[in-house]
C-alpha cells in the first residue's frame, strides 16, 4: 500500500536506525512503500542530509543494481568530545568516591541514556576497523559491550571466572590480576562464543592494573583472533607498571585525597586519539 512520502521519510529513518551497517537495497525499500526507485533515491537524498546536519551519522549510498543506502551511526568529533565532558562533570562529586579510590558507576550504567551515549561514542571511534566481536568480563562491562555492539551492529561476548554449566565447553586462560597483591586467577569463554580469525573490541568499565584487559588479551589469542583495540570508561590512578599500555581511555581519574572527600575526574586520551 503506497504512503505519503512524510510517512515514508520517518520509516525508512526508523529501519536505518535500526539496523547500522547494513546495506538495504533499493529494491527493498521500493518494494516496502510501493514507490519509484527514482522516488526512493529523493528520499535518502533528505535523509542523508538531514543525518549530517543534525550529527546523527552518515548514510553512505551504494550505486548500481546491487546498491542502496548504509547507516553510519558516527559522530562528530565536538560531540564526542561533549558526551565526555558530561561525564566528568557528573563523576566529579566526592559522594562517588570509593574505598581505593575508585569511582561510583553503576548507577550510571544501568541508566538507558548513559549506555547509549558510552555506547555510540566508543562504537563511533572503531566505526571504519572491522570489528566482528564485542568482548568484555562479566558482570560490569557487561552493559557498556551490549550498547557498543548494537551501535557496531555485532555480536558481543562475555569473559566469565567462574564455570557455568550452561556455556559448554570453554577455553580458560591463568593471568596475573593488575592489582597490588599480583594474584594468578582465571578467566574462561566459550568456545562457541567467538569464531577464530575474529577482528575484537575490548570494553570494560575501569582500568586499574590492567590485568583484566590483558588477561582478555590473552584469551583472543587462544581462539586465533586479533585484538583491534581496548577501551575503557575510566582508567584509575596506578602507581606500578600497568600490565597493557595499547589501551585508550574515555575518563582518567587525576586526584583522589581521601581525608577531603575530593575527587578531580578529567577527559582521558581517547579524546586525542580522535
Amino acid at each position: 500500500m503506497k504512503i505519503k512520502r512524510s510517512e515514508r521519510l520517518i520509516d525508512i529513518t526508523h529501519y536505518l536506525l535500526e539496523h547500522p551497517h547494513t546495506l538495504v537495497s533499493l529494491t527493498f525499500f521500493s518494494k516496502r512503500y510501493e514507490s519509484a526507485k527514482s522516488s526512493i533515491s529523493e528520499d535518502l537524498t533528505i535523509v542523508k542530509k538531514t543525518f549530517i546536519e543534525r550529527g546523527i551519522g552518515i548514510l553512505e549510498t551504494v550505486p548500481g543494481a546491487a546498491g542502496g543506502a548504509r547507516y553510519i551511526p558516527k559522530m562528530k568529533e565536538e560531540d564526542i568530545k561533549g558526551i565526555i565532558q558530561e561525564l566528568c562533570d557528573e563523576l566529579n562529586h566526592s559522594e562517588r568516591l570509593l574505598p581505593g579510590g575508585y569511582v561510583y558507576l553503576s548507577d550510571m550504567l544501568g541508566q538507558p541514556d548513559w549506555l547509549r551515549k558510552i555506547g555510540r561514542v566508543i562504537a563511533s571511534f572503531y566505526m571504519d576497523k572491522k570489528i566482528d566481536a564485542v568482548m568484555t568480563v562479566a558482570t560490569k562491562g557487561v552493559p557498556i559491550a551490549q550498547a557498543v555492539a548494537t551501535y557496531l551492529n555485532v555480536p558481543f561476548v562475555i569473559v566469565r571466572r567462574d564455570s557455568k554449566v550452561t556455556e559448554g565447553s570453554t577455553v580458560s586462560i591463568n593471568y596475573v590480576s593488575g592489582s597490588s597483591s599480583q594474584r594468578v586467577e582465571k578467566m574462561e569463554l566459550s568456545r562457541r562464543s567467538l569464531k577464530r580469525g575474529s577482528r575484537v573490541l575490548i570494553v570494560d568499565d575501569f582500568l586499574k592494573g590492567g590485568g583484566t584487559v590483558n588477561g582478555m588479551k590473552s584469551l583472543i589469542e587462544e581462539f586465533d583472533a586479533e585484538l583491534v583495540g581496548a577501551t575503557v570508561i575510566a582508567e584509575n590512578i596506578y602507581q606500578g607498571v600497568r600490565s597493557i599500555d595499547n589501551y585508550t581511555a574515555l575518563l582518567k581519574v587525576k586526584s583522589v585525597d581521601v581525608e577531603s572527600r575530593t575527587i578531580q575526574v578529567i577527559p582521558g586520551n581517547f579524546v586525542a586519539s580522535l
